[in-house]
């Protein structure tokens, strides 16, 4: 069942297109993917999603219903956290917290706020002003008011951005029980890829304001073919791999004794061989094949010459 629905969403600024005709659904549960380099289209997009900018053209719809005529009743059921949202400076945790759940219908004020409070590790914070945070004390705020009204659709722009290893970690697991418990529908944006492939379904890359991909992040990483191999052998290798790049057209980094040969997986045995036919002998060998992170920069590099 799709909690989420987009079709043909456009938004244009004045002749500029930041985003164009695009389309994608989200299925209840599901913990999509919302990637693509800066300027790619994807704040726009979230902004179209919460309401916040008026589509050009193109629909959303929420639970089966037109967000445009059905506005105040999606959004009971929808809630949004950014590691960029400024709150207000002046107000204390608690009154943030308390002040943005009466935007919705809670049957439990007061429970519910304690929940979240302990959830994000809060209740030392509850009286200090949010002028005095860290950013990740501020990250943590964001996300707590975000699961304020048991959201059933949640968007998630850099969620785990400036906090520490050890509580973006608790953030992940809370983030995957409550989808686990409640089928929570999440889109989640991150330029951390190994936190990406961890969390997400599926994944929508955005570039130029258009979906290039659409797939789950094991397909998209095989997608790709070309491996690393990663070789330690002597300096005086040089001459040799030097002209086995260049005859073969694969990239060649070299870094003193570490030889790092970018090809296609169906090339490795010929690699091989050659190293055999030339007597070079290596110490260390190994093979790493593409990761998220290959693929966005394969994405961003695709990116590179568009007029920000």
């Amino acid at each position: 069942m799709d909690v989420l629905k987009v079709q043909n969403l456009t938004k244009q600024f004045g002749k500029f297109t930041a985003v164009d005709t695009i389309s994608f659904h989200l299925k209840k549960g599901e913990i999509l993917g919302l990637l693509g380099p800066n300027g790619a289209g994807k704040t726009t997009t979230i902004q179209m999603l919460l309401g916040v900018l008026t589509p050009t053209a193109g629909s959303i719809s929420y639970f089966g219903k037109n967000f445009k005529t059905n506005r105040e009743e999606i959004l009971e059921k929808v809630n949004f956290s950014s590691t960029y949202t400024n709150l207000p400076w002046n107000l204390t945790v608690y009154e943030v917290l308390r002040y943005s759940s009466f935007l919705y219908e809670l049957s439990s004020r007061k429970e519910k706020i304690d929940s979240i409070v302990s959830t994000f590790r809060l209740k030392k914070l509850l009286h200090q002003p949010l002028s005095e945070l860290s950013a990740g004390q501020l990250t943590r705020v964001n996300l707590a008011k975000s699961f304020i009204n048991d959201p059933e659709v949640l968007l998630l722009d850099e969620p785990t951005s400036s906090l520490d290893p050890e509580v973006a970690k608790m953030v992940r697991d809370f983030i995957l029980g409550e989808r686990s418990k409640k089928k929570l529908s999440i889109i989640f944006t991150s330029h951390n890829m190994p936190e990406v492939e961890e969390v997400c379904d599926r994944i929508l890359f955005i570039n130029n304001g258009t979906i290039v991909a659409d797939d789950t992040p094991e397909n998209l990483m095989k997608s790709m073919d070309i491996v690393r191999v990663r070789l330690v052998m002597n300096p005086d290798c040089l001459e040799h791999m030097t002209s086995y790049a260049n005859t073969n057209h694969v990239i060649l980094n070299v870094n003193e004794r570490e030889y790092t040969i970018e090809l296609k997986e169906n090339q490795i045995p010929q690699l091989l061989t050659y190293l055999n036919d030339h007597k070079m002998k290596y110490v260390e060998i190994s093979i790493d094949k593409p990761d998220l992170e290959d693929y966005f920069l394969m994405i961003a590099g695709q990116n590179k010459n568009r007029d920000l």
